[in-house]
């Protein structure tokens, strides 16, 4: 290793990784990225001396008058942050983790990057002071709060409500392409809003609700599967069959809205079709071109519109659905460009699976148990499992009460 990485300053390289993990334009954007920067922050002051016990010096030599570089960073140094964040007693098992996990990832991006020989971070002595792993998944474990789905639903009601009305206030002497252009963004924002409330409110698994590429049975929901006027949709369960699944009310407005507004050819149309360019492209060419139309002549079709999506909805070329990851993209960009406040280990972003858990909650503390598992289509002892932290709490505040009675007769009788 060229003894200038050795001499780099730790810091030195921290704006570079954040660059690369960021989201944006030069890597500014991204909630991993600000959490990260907050943990390598800590990082940074732990080696310099600043953040631990009363005798710890940091890690360059006593003899040495300089800010620590890559030179001081080895197995024992990784160890010993391992021991200062478990020995934080304010932090839980997971958030431990969790923060290792943020320095870990530094450490192996400057193996690759050539300022370090080893992963130190990740060798088994450097981990052992964590503490065990206490069988819970923080990736599968995020759960849109309240205050996260409000913010998301009035986000997209907002902006779909602003693309819909720019398109419906058109003045007249505007272009065809023009006009079309508005209506597509009307129908795009739309259908962001309606697939936002429906993953927000139903609880439905992303993998029932829209097309998985590898199981041909999974082909998205379609307007045939959907009746507005009972609130309910027919859905291919995880367990291997068709089942209806629950409308509530905040759903059917966004959905009604959106069908009005897409007016599709016909109800074999997916509820959530790509808006892929390229899918949207090839489908169009080579539909048209199985119509016997000649490429000139689909050439000059596709000139009269401003988006494929559009003259498909003409001709009844129908897309497919989005993919599930087609969805996490879709909330990913709108987690961000809304903004949303989000800590959590694995998912930057509010992912489709938070959103049923979200609403497991609302449910398990409305209504308890057995409603919530037939709601959520999961047995009883299954969302007993994944809440059981609700139960926890609500046993908690029975043993409060119960103490508080018990003391307060005991005072009593002191008296």
């Amino acid at each position: 290793m060229p003894d200038r990485a050795l001499s780099t300053p730790l810091d030195d390289r921290f704006e570079r990784y954040l660059q690369d993990k960021g989201k944006g334009r030069g890597g500014d954007g991204g909630n991993y990225r600000r959490n990260a920067a907050r943990e390598l922050d800590r990082f940074a002051e732990w080696t310099a001396g600043d953040r631990g016990d009363d005798d710890w010096t940091g890690i360059v030599p006593d003899d040495a008058d300089r800010e620590p570089t890559f030179e001081d960073l080895n197995e024992r140094v990784f160890r010993e942050y391992a021991r200062h964040l478990a020995g934080d007693r304010g932090l839980k098992q997971n958030t431990v983790q969790t923060y290792y996990r943020y320095i870990s990832a530094w450490c192996g991006w400057c193996v690759n990057e050539g300022y370090l020989e080893a992963h130190y971070a990740q060798r088994a002595s450097a981990m052992a002071p964590l503490p065990a792993d206490d069988g819970r998944k923080p990736g599968d474990q995020q759960a849109w709060t309240s205050e996260q789905r409000h913010a998301l639903t009035r986000y997209v009601d907002e902006q779909a409500r602003d693309a819909v009305e720019a398109y419906t206030t058109l003045p007249e002497e505007l272009t065809p392409l023009d006009k079309q252009r508005a209506r597509y963004a009307a129908l795009k924002a739309a259908r962001d809003r309606a697939l936002v409330f429906v993953l927000a409110y139903t609880a439905v698994r992303v993998g029932e609700l829209l097309r998985d590429p590898n199981d041909p049975r999974r082909r998205g929901v379609r307007w045939e599967d959907l009746s507005l006027e009972d609130g309910s949709m027919d859905v291919y369960r995880k367990k291997q069959q068709w089942d209806a699944a629950s409308l509530p009310d905040p759903v059917i407005s966004p959905l009604r809205s959106y069908r009005k507004l897409m007016d599709p050819p016909t109800d074999r149309w997916p509820v959530f079709p790509t808006f892929d360019p390229r899918t949207l492209a090839e489908l169009v060419q080579e539909e048209l071109a199985e119509r016997g139309e000649r490429p000139e002549a689909i050439g000059e079709r596709r000139e009269e519109y401003a988006r494929d999506l559009l003259l498909a909805l003409d001709e009844d070329l129908r897309p497919p659905s989005i993919t599930t990851d087609g969805a996490r993209s879709i909330l990913q960009r709108l987690s961000e460009t809304a903004e949303i406040d989000i800590d959590h280990p694995k998912h930057n972003y509010l992912a489709p699976h938070g959103g049923r858990r979200g609403m497991g909650e609302v449910l398990v503390r409305a209504f308890g148990y057995t409603i919530a598992a037939r709601y959520l289509d999961n047995s009883e002892e299954m969302v007993r499992e994944r809440y059981s932290h609700i139960e926890a709490g609500e046993l908690g505040d029975v043993a409060t009460e119960a103490l508080s009675e018990v003391d307060g007769s005991v005072h009593e009788s002191h008296e």
